[in-house]
């Protein structure tokens, strides 16, 4: 069906450029991509994505990056009907995503698929 290649911590943030300083100069972490709305630092095959916190904070989210997100989405669409989700779309920064409402939780799932390398 698809094959999961990563799973990465979505992290709200107070400060990004304070947060992103820590997993830089503190952890090591490279910049992958960096705006004021949002980032992603890597460190071996590892990532975490930071995001300005705001009116959701305590919110968990997690991004889950596959290989196949049409397919996916096609095998899961009809079993997650009564679950709040957002079926596919392209985003600006070069991944193509589906959101998913964790079932009684209050974190949200991302999942996506490169579309276009990033910068």
């Amino acid at each position: 069906m698809y094959k999961a290649t990563y799973l990465s911590p979505m992290i709200p943030s107070f400060d990004l450029e304070e947060t992103a300083d820590f997993f830089k100069s503190v952890l090591g972490f490279s910049s992958v991509m960096h705006t004021p709305a949002y980032a992603v630092y890597q460190k071996d095959n590892l990532t975490v994505h930071l995001l300005p916190a705001g009116e959701n904070v305590g919110q968990m989210e997690f991004y889950l990056e596959v290989d196949n997100i049409d397919d996916l989405w096609n095998a899961i669409k009809d079993k997650i009907r009564h679950l709040k989700t957002r079926g596919p779309f392209d985003r600006d920064y070069g991944m193509r995503e589906i959101h998913i409402g964790i079932p009684k939780t209050n974190a949200l799932l991302f999942i996506g698929q490169e579309i276009k390398p990033v910068g």
